[in-house]
């Protein structure tokens, strides 16, 4: 099982954000506010719920996204991972992710404390190493905080940190995007992400756009930043293992492929999902309404029950953001048809295009797939969709 743990704080929203969050603002003290102090009280309250129903299952892997998780304090990341290893058997060596702003990240005494408290993976939200698009993206730090997050957190004694980048931004050419990447590489990350910007409803950006203030880079120069950005990347040792995420060999992400692979998950805090035993449900978005639920134990009260529809759908759209691809065996015996025969047509079409691979028993998208996945995956739903019921066997993993 992967636990996530949502920390719904940031000290300002960015200018593209469309994840729950609540800014505290500049010059106020996490440690202090009374709103952080309530969630905290919460948090492991729910923890607590869930370990009275499912106590004593394995987790292999924690996440803390956010938000901003390095908004708190060291010593409250501890108490959650002691109230989680208190309910739950944290595996010996889980992987345990703290998502960390570089402008959160500049004291040392911090990191040491994170460390000491059972982070063992930091993820840095940098974005971009350009002052230009930091500034249009609304982001709260300068690239040299980026430098010096990563410098603190190596010096602290991590030694797995990966890093966030944004690509496709307002005004950014290819060129630029190249450097950026060039001068992130002087962190010496393990682990890059790198996502093409997305304009989300409601966000300062998205208007911007709308009425005319920023223009986007055309497709063709979007599309020439995805391949080349991820050639650069390949080019200085950084496998390419999803869709948008690259790795030194041995420190992909393992929260995340837990993801991919279809392994259940629980997530606790204001908005968080979870996937567990063939439900869903989400907790409510606003931290009043998140307390009430969870004070009455009724957080899974409206859960899905997961279809054999839905579940094949997602298996496909998951393991399809891997490079390694969807095996066709896997699918076979998770719905008892073969995909190959099912749909032929459509499959060698996307051959015959450059669009997918079909080799060592799997089925993966290329590079030049991966740009146009949305539309891929959208076409094999609709077919898919109208498939007569399907078994409801446990998804395989591999």
């Amino acid at each position: 099982m992967l636990v996530y743990i949502h920390v719904p704080f940031c000290i300002t929203r960015c200018a593209y954000c469309a994840f729950h969050s609540t800014p505290l603002g500049r010059g106020v003290n996490p440690s202090a506010s009374p709103l952080v102090r309530d969630y905290t009280d919460t948090l492991l309250l729910e923890l607590a719920h869930w370990g009275d129903r499912f106590g004593g299952e394995a987790v292999q892997s924690v996440f803390f996204g956010g938000g901003t998780p390095s908004l708190l304090p060291p010593r409250i990341v501890g108490i959650m991972l002691d109230q989680l290893a208190k309910y739950f058997t944290l595996a010996q060596k889980a992987e345990i992710t703290l998502e960390a702003n570089p402008e959160t990240f500049r004291d040392k005494n911090n990191a040491v404390g994170y460390l000491a408290a059972g982070v063992n993976r930091l993820s840095i939200g940098i974005q971009s190493m350009d002052e230009t698009m930091l500034r249009a993206l609304g982001r709260g730090h300068r690239a040299k905080d980026s430098l010096h997050a990563a410098f603190v957190a190596r010096k602290a004694g991590f030694s797995n940190i990966g890093v966030d980048m944004l690509w496709g931004l307002p005004g950014q050419g290819v060129r630029q995007w190249l450097q950026t990447l060039k001068d992130m590489l002087r962190m010496n990350p393990t682990h890059i992400s790198t996502y093409g910007l997305t304009l989300e409803a409601g966000t300062s950006l998205e208007l911007d756009c709308a009425e005319g203030r920023i223009v986007l880079p055309p497709e063709r120069n979007q599309a020439i930043m995805f391949t080349e950005g991820a050639a650069f990347l390949e080019k200085h040792g950084y496998l390419h293992y999803e869709v948008s995420n690259f790795a030194r060999m041995g420190f992909q992400c393992r929260h995340n492929l837990g993801y991919w692979k279809g392994a259940d998950y629980l997530g606790v805090g204001p908005s968080a999902s979870s996937t567990l035993r063939g439900r869903r449900w989400t907790n409510p978005a606003v931290q009043k309404d998140w307390n009430a639920k969870t004070r009455t134990g009724q957080l899974d009260a409206d859960a899905e029950l997961l279809t054999p529809t839905t579940r094949v759908l997602e298996l496909l759209m998951l393991r399809l953001r891997t490079t390694r691809g969807l095996e066709v065996k896997a699918y076979q015996k998770f719905t008892g048809r073969d995909l190959l025969a099912d749909h032929h047509k459509f499959i060698q079409a996307l051959h015959e295009n450059g669009l997918i691979h079909i080799r060592h028993g799997y089925l993966s998208l290329t590079r030049n797939g991966m740009l146009v996945s949305n539309a891929i995956l959208s076409n094999f739903f609709e077919q898919l969709s109208s498939t007569s019921a399907l078994p409801p066997v446990a998804p395989a993993t591999d």
